[in-house]
């Protein structure tokens, strides 16, 4: 069964990487429709000029602006990217052939990151599989926000497709640390919120174990410089989550 496929992207900001993603799906679907959160930069602009579907309503989660552009999209069966990310050819070759012939409900590919310009390939990063091309009435976005998934209901078939979506995550570190400050609040948050707390174990213990865990039994040394950081930044990305739950309870 040959089906019509709606790209969904979600964005704030990005115009830095907002044209590779659309680009790598132009021609492949039968729509792509932006839904941004009001950005500041070139962001809308640059949608327009490349004659997307660009819509924009006020970010209140990840998780629930996903949705929202899910059940905005023209076609049932979506196909969706953060702003920086793209399809490989390998997977845009894939994605063609689900379209010509669908089978299941679902289709999940392997993610790559780019972090400051090298290709991540251990740290527990890689491979990073999602759910990304799915039929919108069997599955929607769920998770904890920051991290979000799709979940498809019991019984649902998903099927692998060969490639990488490419993600672009950081260009430098100092921008990886701005986005562990944010996202440390919303995962500290979260666990307040459930009534949950820190103790000065965690405080300490979690984050070295992290750092241990990707950097050795993941072999994040063979990425070297870069894996270096990974690695170590997400063990503090744990420690920023457990100090900020603990201020919050003295």
């Amino acid at each position: 069964m040959e089906v019509k496929v709606s790209a969904v992207i979600i964005c704030f900001n990005e115009e830095q990487n907002i044209a590779r993603c659309i680009e790598s799906v132009q021609g492949l679907v039968d729509e792509v429709l932006v839904l941004d959160s009001f950005s500041k930069d070139r962001t809308p602009e640059i949608c327009r000029e490349l004659g997307v579907r660009f819509e924009q309503h006020a970010f209140d989660g990840h998780i629930q602006q996903k949705n929202r552009a899910m059940e905005m999209a023209t076609y049932p069966y979506v196909l969706s990217l953060d702003a920086d990310e793209a399809l490989d050819d390998r997977l845009k070759a894939g994605v063609q052939e689900a379209k010509e012939n669908w089978q299941g409900d679902a289709y999940r590919f392997n993610r790559i990151t780019n972090y400051c310009g090298t290709w991540i390939k251990h740290c527990g990063w890689y491979p990073d599989t999602k759910t990304r091309l799915w039929d919108r009435r069997k599955g929607r976005w769920g998770g904890e926000n920051p991290h979000d998934k799709v979940i498809m209901e019991k019984g649902a078939e998903v099927r692998k497709l060969k490639g990488d979506i490419l993600h672009y995550s950081f260009y430098s570190i100092e921008q990886h640390l701005d986005t562990i400050e944010k996202f440390s609040s919303i995962k500290a948050n979260n666990k307040i919120r459930k009534g949950r707390t820190s103790n000065v174990f965690q405080l300490y213990l979690h984050p070295i174990g992290k750092f241990l865990k990707m950097y050795l039994w993941y072999m994040g040394f063979l990425d070297g410089k870069m894996g270096w950081h990974v690695c170590w930044n997400s063990g503090y990305s744990a420690y920023l989550k457990h100090l900020k739950v603990r201020k919050a309870q003295s």
